[in-house]
């Protein structure tokens, strides 16, 4: 077959003629636009769904009335409104979000909320929801530990109590859920500690040696960090310690501790049991020369005398001793002993903490209190110390 055959040669022109394919170019077109379309189309739809389950936009379900049974959600810190609300409906308090959202609008409390636990009700409406949030007595399980405050309770001279860590964890672990006490008693949390493996517990690795040489209810002594916690009601004994344990362990890593202690000469558990110290002896404008003073006598060899190492042991408050307690022996007696006690007696602040690593800089080797605010006295010689004893007295201040 020649190309005349196939009508490609025009014998005027001596030229080929070009090949004449069908038009699909349009068709090519309109295929493409339709793909695109669906593809769009794919896209909004799934991103509209996405959406809808994380904001419930265009749901806005809402339950009616002010719940039924009792249960605790937790506030992060952080949490904004719709963090909130998100929490709310995973624990079904809440229908949707927007219906927390929604309520909340009209509730400037709502910005308010504090990290922490809440007792709610399951099935509430957004505004009632909004409504128990905002209520200071929904709140619960909020723990605060003051600078000073040891384990054991302290009794007062007039009869009172002040109570200890363990008495006020145990009052935090109360909540009432369904018409039943979630309450951990005290001697729940002493038989826990007592028997409890100090790291697991979350004590700082530095830390465990050390308190597990003491004595079964002194191991947790001056390892919990004045402050504000939050713990879970319903949580068991063994719980309510570890979060506490673990939650303090972050704040004393965060005041430097144990590199800290690196250039004192002492270990960072013997620099808490001396900021712990510090801290029962003084006021804080006076814990830097009550450091030194601490440092000065060790450097001495001199015995501490400090009265709130007697009165540890005797669970009092009180800044002095008579010649009977002193003579008291062991190891906590630091009118018999040289040295640190083996632990801590309180909780110490970071101020305390700060103190006894960084003590101000002086020859003293004595103090007492003596300003009925708590501002100490401080003197070189025994009888520069013994005047200010004598001053002390008649201001009423020791």
């Amino acid at each position: 077959m020649t190309n005349d055959d196939l009508d490609l040669f025009d014998p005027h022109t001596d030229r080929r003629r070009p090949v004449r394919r069908p038009k699909k170019k349009k068709k090519r077109k309109t295929v493409l636009w339709i793909g695109m379309a669906v593809v769009l189309a794919l896209i909004a739809a799934g991103g509209y769904y996405g959406l809808r389950q994380i904001m419930d936009i265009g749901s806005y379900d809402d339950y009616a009335g002010n719940g039924e049974s009792d249960v605790v959600i937790q506030v992060e810190r952080g949490d904004s409104t719709g963090d909130i609300a998100a929490t709310l409906v995973e624990s079904d308090v809440v229908a949707s979000s927007s219906a927390f959202v929604a309520a909340s609008e009209t509730d400037g409390r709502v910005r308010a909320v504090q990290p922490g636990y809440y007792v709610m009700k399951t099935k509430s409406s957004g505004e009632a929801a909004v409504t128990q949030i905002v209520n200071p007595e929904a709140r619960v399980g909020n723990l605060q530990i003051t600078p000073g405050t040891q384990l054991h309770d302290l009794t007062k001279t007039d009869g009172g109590v002040n109570p200890g860590i363990v008495s006020e964890l145990a009052a935090a672990s109360c909540a009432e859920l369904n018409g039943k006490s979630t309450c951990v008693k005290a001697d729940q949390l002493w038989a826990s500690v007592e028997k409890a493996d100090l790291a697991k517990l979350g004590v700082p690795d530095w830390a465990v040696t050390p308190a597990s040489r003491a004595e079964p209810q002194r191991r947790l002594e001056g390892l919990i960090m004045p402050g504000v916690y939050d713990v879970r009601p319903g949580a068991t004994a063994d719980e309510l310690w570890k979060a506490l344990v673990t939650d303090s362990a972050t704040q004393m890593q965060a005041v430097g501790m144990p590199n800290i202690a690196d250039e004192t000469g002492f270990t960072p558990y013997q620099v808490l049991t001396m900021a712990s110290l510090i801290e029962r002896e003084a006021i804080e404008k006076d814990f830097g020369k009550v450091s030194r003073v601490t440092y000065n006598r060790m450097d001495e060899g001199m015995r501490l005398q400090y009265d709130s190492t007697v009165n540890y042991v005797l669970d009092r408050p009180t800044i002095r001793t008579n010649d009977s307690d002193r003579e008291r022996a062991g190891p906590y007696n630091t009118y018999d002993n040289t040295g640190l006690t083996p632990t801590p007696i309180s909780a110490p602040s970071e101020a305390a903490i700060k103190a006894a690593v960084s003590p101000e800089k002086g020859p003293w080797l004595y103090f007492v209190r003596c300003q009925t605010d708590g501002t100490s006295c401080f003197a070189v010689t025994d009888e520069e110390h013994q005047q200010n004893v004598d001053e002390a007295q008649d201001r009423g201040a020791y």
